[in-house]
């Protein structure tokens, strides 16, 4: 049976002040997971909030220790380029 999992970012953007700066640092943080781990990002809550955000990264592996792999290292990447804009970092797995 596949694993799934999903890594909930929840985003506090407090140097954004507008949409348009807020869709900037989401749009950038979601391609660059992308390519880089293979992963389906989306921003799934505060769509119309300019300094809040929620992103989910998903992967699909045969087994869980390899998805765990790669969300873990979705989030180091996250931390790394957010750093205190990163609020909170959750996975969930879809059994």
């Amino acid at each position: 049976m596949p694993a799934i999992g999903v890594l909930l970012l929840e985003l506090r953007l407090d140097s954004a002040h507008s949409l348009k700066e807020k869709r900037q640092i989401v749009q950038s943080l979601k391609t660059r997971l992308h390519h880089k781990f293979n992963v389906a990002v989306a921003e799934i809550d505060h769509q119309d909030t300019w300094q809040r955000s929620v992103l989910a990264a998903v992967t699909v592996a045969s087994a869980r220790e390899p998805a765990a792999h790669v969300l873990d290292q979705v989030e180091r990447e996250a931390t790394y380029l957010l750093a205190e804009q990163l609020a909170n970092a959750t996975v969930e797995w879809i059994e």
